[in-house]
């Protein structure tokens, strides 16, 4: 214990599967406040003339963060890792910070991928909120009698990033967007079978479609049957 104030980290990473360190990024002041965002959409859609509805689910969007921090460079904010070293250069920090997170990658061609940390919090995702940058607003509020800016206010709005094979790991095996192979076993019909994948049963024709199945009423058992993601299904 050093009696440190904890600040936010950004670890930097080339690619999406983020195991290619490429930089990181303190934050001299943590930030004056930070907040999550949730979203769920529904298909909200209904018959002409009809009274309400049974909202359907459709996905959850990407969790989002915002944060409201500042640079500062009037001599005041120590350097970490360097005693009695001080701040000064706040056009630095700023381009440094978008370097970081807003700049194209020569080599991917595109923004780095992200990875916030603060001590233990981690904003609530046990491995730290991995992202993107989604805006950034930086507002120079101080400056020297020359011109220099002196503080930057900025407000950053990263968004949730899961590189594809990750999320269908963390989403296991129930999900309804991979595909799944169950075995039939005493007292199964096809319609319950759908309805424990997808948890809608009114999917079974296709998925009787998708097995060959010619009298879906009668299912083998140890008859191996394969469910595939739902979009794949309609036809």
């Amino acid at each position: 214990m050093t009696g440190e104030l904890t600040k936010i980290k950004i670890l930097v990473y080339q690619n999406k599967q983020m195991n290619k360190k490429v930089g990181e990024f303190d934050l001299p002041i943590n930030p004056e406040q930070f907040s999550q965002a949730f979203k769920v959409e529904y298909d909200l859609s209904q018959a002409q003339g009809s009274q309400g509805n049974d909202p359907k689910f459709k996905f959850t969007r990407p969790e989002e963060m915002k944060l409201d921090f500042t640079f500062d460079g009037t001599n005041v904010v120590p350097i970490k890792g360097k005693p009695n070293q001080f701040h000064k250069n706040v056009a630095q920090q700023v381009q440094d910070f978008l370097n970081a997170v807003y700049t194209m990658d020569g080599g991917t061609h595109k923004p780095n991928f992200l990875r916030l940390l603060w001590g233990n919090f981690s904003f609530g995702n046990k491995n730290g909120f991995d992202c993107i940058l989604k805006d950034l607003q930086i507002n120079y509020t101080l400056f020297s009698p020359d011109g220099q800016p002196l503080r930057a206010r900025l407000s950053a709005n990263f968004v949730n990033y899961i590189e594809q094979e990750r999320r269908l790991r963390e989403e296991g095996r129930q999900s309804p967007d991979v595909t799944h192979q169950r075995k039939v076993t005493a007292g199964k019909t096809l319609p319950l079978m759908t309805y424990d994948i997808y948890g809608d049963p009114t999917y079974y024709l296709q998925i009787a479609k998708v097995n060959g199945l010619i009298n879906f009423r009668r299912l083998a058992t140890n008859t191996d049957l394969r469910f595939p993601p739902l979009e794949k299904t309609e036809s």
